[in-house]
């Protein structure tokens, strides 16, 4: 499933994302399900770090996901 995220585009909007190898946490605002899963009941715009800073407009939420700011700040 993790290489469905990373081949699905850069971003997704989603309540369930897979865990990123390397992370047995789920990201700020994500329930781990404790198998390799993490769900929210909210839909928010996140795509994975690949390791490195989050673009501009975005902050970084942990686990390896950076979440699109809306208004500007959450």
């Amino acid at each position: 499933m993790a290489l469905e995220l990373l081949a699905a585009g850069p971003t997704l909007a989603q309540k369930r994302i897979p865990k990123l190898p390397g992370y047995d946490e789920c990201p700020l605002g994500y329930v781990n399900d404790l198998k390799q899963h993490c769900n929210s009941p909210i839909y928010y715009e996140v795509a994975p770090t690949y390791g490195k800073p989050c673009p501009s407009g975005w902050m970084n939420i942990g686990a390896g996901y950076c979440k699109k700011k809306t208004l500007g700040i959450f």
